[in-house]
């Protein structure tokens, strides 16, 4: 079953997707198998004909993009003999003819599949498939976003063996932070910084344990920038992997400093896991 939050990427994308191409009709929905779409996503419908339809893979024009694993379109719906019709019932009832699909592919998988639709039949345009394509590809990085959150989730909530994991430890802390600014469902992005939360209050067990210092209040992005440097990671490498300019990384690496009393790059790493900031 697909997560409900993937279902809200999806609305998002077919929002967007009406808007840059101006069909009247779009919907779209994530498969629950390999081999199966549920339409759960419907915008500009008049009918409910269309929500809740099982597509199988090879049949329709849905179920041939994801066979294929590439958009296809028709003219029109009902005339087209590069389709098979079981669902012409749904498609008439909702007075559709020129119809497109696009596949949403992660890693080489249809994970879903964005339709659009106008009420007659005429040729779509670039314009129109470049709209589409742009928004499954929208669902793929969220998705492909998602799946990382998830694989990083589970290592960090495994328990932490001997001191040798510790830099793995870090790691995923460091991973987990920057993709935490990519997501956009907002329970995720809690979810994932109280992870980092937990595994930045996780410290290497020592005899005896030392005192902690006060903690800094650095901002969120100024932790991401150290969480990326105490990684090992150059200013370009952090800009790219957050998604910021690199003397925006400077910026934010000299505030963190500033704060944390720290001169050098080491400095402020070392400071901010003193300070329970960093794992």
């Amino acid at each position: 079953m697909p997560d409900p939050a993937e279902s809200v990427e999806m609305q998002g994308a077919l929002v967007r997707l009406r808007r840059a191409s101006g069909l009247p009709v779009v919907f779209g929905g994530l498969l629950n198998d390999p081999h199966r779409l549920r339409i759960a996503q419907v915008s500009g419908a008049q009918t409910a004909a269309l929500h809740g339809l099982g597509i199988s893979a090879g049949s329709g024009l849905g179920g041939k993009s994801i066979a294929l694993s590439r958009p296809c379109a028709v003219t029109d719906y009902q005339e087209s003999r590069h389709i098979s019709h079981e669902y012409d019932a749904a498609v008439s009832a909702e007075g559709l003819r020129s119809v497109l699909a696009v596949p949403v592919v992660v890693r080489r998988r249809v994970r879903g599949v964005l339709y659009g639709a106008l009420r007659r039949p005429v040729v779509l345009g670039d314009r129109v498939f470049d709209a589409a394509v742009a928004a499954a590809r929208d669902v793929e990085q969220a998705l492909v976003v998602r799946d990382e959150v998830q694989v990083l989730l589970a290592s960090a909530r495994e328990p932490v063996a001997d001191s040798g994991c510790w830099e793995e430890v870090r790691q995923i802390h460091t991973e987990l932070r920057a993709l935490a600014a990519q997501v956009t469902d907002p329970v995720l992005r809690e979810t994932i910084l109280g992870v980092c939360g937990r595994l930045s209050g996780a410290t290497v067990p020592t005899s005896p344990p030392a005192q902690a210092p006060a903690r800094p209040a650095l901002a969120p992005r100024e932790l991401d920038v150290l969480a990326c440097v105490a990684s090992g990671a150059t200013n370009g490498a952090t800009a790219e992997r957050l998604g910021l300019r690199p003397e925006t990384v400077k910026g934010y690496l000299r505030g963190a400093m500033r704060k944390l009393g720290a001169h050098t790059r080491l400095e402020a790493v070392v400071a901010a896991r003193r300070a329970g900031l960093l794992p």
